[in-house]
């Protein structure tokens, strides 16, 4: 459930962008990702890599539009925003703490944290958002390299990349081999 509060900052960019104009949508994503933080903060949690990492992505977008009078459009803002979270979760694996796996540690035992399989698991299942979030950059990109280009197009692959990604995440979570849940 927090892997989904996470993506919570995202949700009000993209439902504020095409009401509020890209400025606006960029301080209500950060305004958002700050809630997130604070709500881990509150129940004893600390911030975690997409977490801040959102935080830092949509304060820096909405810096940089203010202050270099940059106007951007819909579909500009979406490719850097989305841009932004595909960086987030490839230097999340090539640092060797996917950004899954803070979420993962919420629901099975200390014992198996180190474990090969859990690892791999949170390698592999974060590297599929990575390949979601991709799909989506370049499908944003499309869009801005030939505006003719239907619309519909591209919103379908972005809403085929984010419920494979969340549909694989569901699946390869269950399989192979069982690990603990955390106790008490």
């Amino acid at each position: 459930m927090d892997l989904l509060l996470a993506f919570a900052p995202f949700v009000a960019f993209a439902l504020g962008v095409s009401l509020l104009g890209s400025q606006a949508a960029l301080i209500l994503g950060a305004l958002a990702s700050a809630a997130v933080v604070l709500h881990g903060r509150l129940r004893g949690k600390a911030p975690k890599i997409l977490e801040l990492g959102s935080l830092l992505l949509f304060l820096g977008l909405a810096a940089v539009e203010s202050f270099a009078k940059v106007d951007l459009s819909l579909v500009a803002a979406k490719f850097w925003v989305d841009l932004g979270l595909l960086l987030i979760v490839v230097l999340s694996i090539a640092i060797g703490r996917p950004f899954t796996i803070q979420y993962a540690k919420e629901s099975v035992a200390p014992a198996f944290w180190d474990s090969p399989e859990f690892i791999r698991k949170n390698v592999v299942i974060s590297a599929a958002w990575a390949c979601a979030f991709l799909a989506m950059v370049l499908a944003e990109l499309a869009m801005m390299l030939w505006p003719a280009l239907p619309h519909r197009l591209p919103i379908l692959v972005i809403v085929v990349a984010l419920v494979g990604a969340f549909k694989f995440t569901e699946y390869y979570r269950k399989a192979g081999p069982a690990l603990a849940p955390p106790q008490g």
